[in-house]
C-alpha cells in the first residue's frame, strides 16, 4: 500500500469540482441562490420557486403582472445572472 501525504480540505473539494457535472451542478445551484441578489427584495417577494434545467432557469412568479414585467427583462436577467457566477450558466429564462 502507498503512503501519500495528507491533503487539505481545499485540495479535496477541488479535486471533486475537477468533474465537469458537479461543476456545472454547482454553478446552477450558486445561481437559483444569487437570484434575490440580482432582483431584489421586490421581485424575490413573489417568486416562489426556482431552479435550472438544460441551462434554462425557471421562476415562478405569484405575481401576474410582475411576471409580464419580467419577460421584457430576461435577457438582461439572464446577464446578471451569468456575470454573478462567474460563467454562463443559463441561455435562458422562463417565467411560470
Amino acid at each position: 500500500m502507498k503512503r501519500t501525504d495528507p491533503l487539505s480540505i481545499r485540495q479535496l473539494i477541488d479535486r471533486v469540482l475537477d468533474d465537469d457535472s458537479v461543476r456545472d451542478a454547482a454553478r446552477a445551484q450558486r445561481l437559483c441562490y444569487l437570484w434575490p441578489d440580482v432582483v431584489g427584495p421586490g421581485i424575490n417577494r413573489y417568486t416562489t420557486k426556482r431552479y435550472v434545467s438544460d441551462g434554462i432557469l425557471h421562476v415562478y412568479i405569484s405575481s401576474a403582472p410582475l411576471k409580464n414585467e419580467l419577460q421584457f427583462h430576461r435577457s438582461r436577467l439572464v446577464d446578471l445572472l451569468n456575470q454573478a457566477v462567474g460563467a454562463d450558466v443559463i441561455t435562458d429564462i422562463h417565467i411560470h
